[in-house]
């Protein structure tokens, strides 16, 4: 017992000596979302999922190369008719090559003595609207026989929305000398395009914890995924006063936690966003979860913004509470070491919509905290009746959920 308890001294000492070192912010953060869960997350194999399209205006089809000779200041070979027939002649589409090739005027490139004489051209119509741009009769038909000759969309594939909110519930052992245990939570909420995540850790018996600390990310959904705006961490240590530090994004730049401004890079994440980011990406493009690929993320930790290099492994069976979980090792390049930045290594099952099963979090060789999955992850209703996940429904009721802590 006394062991255990100077063990704990120790590292309320050294967690003080860390949050000291930052300015504290004058107000609380935002308020958290409020989000019943009321279904779990039952495990099934995923289902591919595509981006919503985008909006384009429809290529203009280009004339045939006899309408350019013929709207041209080259005159006509002796030979040509001086006039068009009297009775105009329906449009005539040519057969579409075997492969798509980029169009060729070869009459243009020939010299004009070699040239051969034009086909008799008949009457233009009269041009249609399409998009507001005039767009010849002939023309408007063979983008619609395009259209028709593209490939069907797959039918088992699914337009991505943002899942709804979701709570991962884990165990938590670790390392400082000497082992130390407790329980976290990720909570991904939603609500419109705002969203926020949080990690919870708890160190301690339930009812007494002797450290909590908090890291949340709150900001806007976007086409490149999580826009982050403001993150606030904050640590409560037994016998002390709560201490705490903040980020804020704009859109040219990141303030840190030491009040220091930096530029902002494009797709930039937080501490805890980027374990929603890499979940958004995997499931648009599973194809990064395979062994081998090298992902860059950049990253605003407190004292600095850098782009973070992950190396995929291999697919690897977990044994969790739960059972055995099949998941997929993502592990940054960047060793732990004494006073440098926390360094998290993370697996994300696809059975689980990709969501992350197991994160470890290392200071050092010897200092860690490892979390684990013992739930099945919890969600709530969908934002409106009727909407499609963007994952398969593989979600079964469960009784209301009472709240408890981490």
């Amino acid at each position: 017992m006394a062991v255990t308890l100077l063990v704990v001294l120790a590292h309320s000492l050294l967690a003080q000596r860390i949050v000291d070192a930052w300015p504290q912010p004058a107000d609380a953060g935002p308020a958290r979302l409020a989000v019943t869960f009321v279904r779990t997350l039952q495990p099934q194999a995923p289902v591919p999922v595509v981006a919503a399209p985008e909006s384009r205006r429809p290529a203009r089809p280009q004339a045939p190369a006899a309408a350019a000779l013929a709207q041209s200041d080259t005159p006509a070979a002796p030979d040509t008719p001086a006039s068009a027939p009297s009775e105009p002649q329906p449009d005539v589409l040519p057969e579409p090559p075997p492969e798509p090739a980029e169009p060729t005027d070869t009459a243009l490139a020939l010299d004009e003595s070699q040239a051969p004489s034009p086909e008799p051209i008949p009457p233009v119509p009269e041009p249609l609207q399409v998009d507001g741009e005039a767009v010849a009769g002939g023309a408007v038909a063979e983008a619609e026989a395009a259209v028709a000759a593209a490939p069907a969309p797959v039918a088992s594939a699914v337009t991505f929305t943002w899942p709804p909110s979701t709570r991962m519930r884990y165990v938590l052992t670790g390392n400082y000398r000497g082992p130390i245990d407790g329980r976290a939570q990720v909570l991904w909420l939603r609500e419109g395009p705002r969203y926020q995540v949080h990690l919870d850790v708890h160190i301690g018996p339930p009812f007494a914890a002797l450290i909590e600390r908090q890291m949340s990310s709150d900001g806007r959904l976007g086409p490149e995924g999580l826009v982050p705006r403001r993150y606030d961490e904050r640590t409560h240590i037994a016998f002390r006063a709560p201490r705490a530090l903040t980020m804020y994004f704009d859109r040219d730049g990141v303030q840190l936690a030491n009040g220091r401004r930096v530029p902002r890079p494009a797709g930039v994440q937080d501490t805890v966003s980027q374990f929603v980011q890499l979940t958004w990406r995997f499931t648009l493009d599973p194809s990064l979860l395979s062994t081998g690929r090298v992902i860059e993320l950049p990253l605003a930790l407190p004292r600095r913004v850098e782009t973070w290099v992950y190396d995929v492994g291999g697919l690897e069976t977990l044994s969790t509470p739960l059972g055995a979980v099949e998941a997929v090792h993502v592990k940054p390049r960047r060793e732990p070491r004494p006073g440098g930045d926390l360094v998290a290594e993370m697996w994300f099952a696809p059975t689980l919509q990709y969501l992350p099963v197991r994160i470890v979090i290392r200071q050092d060789a010897e200092t860690w905290i490892d979390l684990v999955v013992d739930q099945l992850p919890e969600q709530a209703q969908e934002a409106s009746a009727g909407s499609a996940p963007a994952v398969p429904s593989n979600i079964a009721s469960s009784p209301e959920d009472s709240p408890r802590r981490p």
